[in-house]
């Protein structure tokens, strides 16, 4: 597993990687995650379960993504696959160019690779370029329709004398939500917690009734599942794989649209007394397992070790079919990249990399490492 984004720090892609890999290794697979240091955190970490982490010694240099090197990677990643016999790599969101850079040096030495997008986001116009710069902030931002709230928020506290909003979060959209605030006189009605720690997340949600998600761009929203799953009843935005997410009964959906929206929320406290918080919560335990997202990855990782390999020239070919000038440029990049991999073989033989013993954990030293993670969790935010 490849990213710029794991624990420490928190979110979705890094409770992803870090659950889909304490299943696959109950199912048997040996999993490696690759990352970049975290502050003073660097070198080789294990985890609940036997979970060995590379904190790789590149520093962040914006939003948790390390600075794009090209090339400045494969020496420690060739060693890391050698030393570890990784079959496969599976790199995880588009703006990690960590898990970029993974993926091209292990196709360029054979490995076959697999990537996972975590979000969905435009290319084809300027303001889906622009947008994709909040692209992996977890608090209020321009991309989790924290401007759209601005204008939701008024106008619903009109409506309804006894709403009331508890927002969670920091960032730099807090800013305009506390003028908003101001503006209205709403201080006795909108709360501002700031960032929530990850151990009271649960206790904010079942403080509420409704959750309202206002994201412009979502892949899947885990922050649904987890209100859904405390029993609230979720007003979203209708973008991407949001629609697919829940139930029709559980969600009310509506275009990213402040009026629309408004609308949404009207329609969600109307039905509010039919919603069985204790119902939602069992059908949610069975909607959702962990266990039957590492199956199903079980089967692409297969599909993927099954496919052919492809010699450099065939690698190439499809390169330049991707356009005029990109397609040359891909072609010049790879081709360094080939060369670079050769002369470290000739540097470096394979053979001359030492393999690292599995290490199996018994069940007592499992237990006081899964405290022990524990015990850090209560310390940080998840969002």
């Amino acid at each position: 597993m490849v990213s710029d984004f794991f624990y420490p720090n928190f979110g979705g892609v890094e409770n992803h990687i870090y659950l889909l890999s304490q299943c696959l290794i109950k199912l048997g697979h040996k999993v490696v995650v690759l990352t970049h240091a975290y502050g003073n955190r660097s070198g080789v970490r294990y985890m609940t379960g036997g979970l060995k982490v590379y904190y790789v010694p590149w520093k962040p240099f914006l939003m948790q993504n390390t600075l794009p090197t090209f090339y400045g990677t494969l020496p420690i990643i060739r060693t890391i696959l050698i030393r570890e016999q990784i079959s496969l790599v599976h790199g995880h969101q588009a703006f990690s160019t960590l898990c970029h850079e993974a993926l091209m040096h292990a196709r360029t030495m054979g490995y076959k690779v697999v990537f996972t997008d975590h979000s969905l986001y435009g290319f084809a116009d300027v303001g889906s370029i622009h947008m994709n710069k909040d692209c992996h902030q977890k608090r209020l931002v321009y991309r989790k329709g924290a401007d759209l709230l601005v204008e939701v928020i008024p106008e619903v506290c009109r409506m309804y004398p006894n709403v009331r909003f508890i927002v969670g979060g920091d960032g730099p959209k807090r800013v305009r939500l506390e003028e908003m605030r101001e503006k209205h006189s709403l201080q006795d009605r909108v709360e501002m917690l700031g960032a929530v720690p990850h151990a009271q997340v649960r206790s904010v949600l079942i403080s509420g009734h409704i959750f309202l998600n206002s994201s412009l761009t979502e892949a899947f929203c885990i922050a649904i599942l987890e209100a859904a799953s405390c029993g609230l009843l979720t007003v979203s935005t209708r973008v991407g794989g949001v629609p697919e997410v829940l139930p029709d009964d559980m969600i009310v959906l509506a275009e990213p649209d402040p009026t629309d929206m408004v609308q949404a929320i009207k329609k969600a406290i109307s039905i509010l007394p039919m919603i069985d918080p204790q119902d939602m919560h069992n059908r949610m335990k069975k909607l959702y397992d962990w266990h039957d997202v590492a199956k199903r990855t079980e089967i692409v990782y297969d599909r993927a070790l099954k496919c052919s390999n492809q010699s450099l020239l065939e690698r190439l070919s499809r390169y330049l079919a991707c356009g005029a000038w990109a397609g040359k440029l891909f072609c010049l990049v790879m081709i360094i990249d080939f060369l670079l991999w050769r002369l470290l073989q000739l540097w470096k033989p394979a053979e001359d990399i030492e393999v690292v013993p599995d290490i199996v954990l018994s069940h007592d030293e499992d237990r006081g490492i899964s405290q022990d993670f524990q015990a850090f969790n209560k310390d940080h935010s998840l969002r």
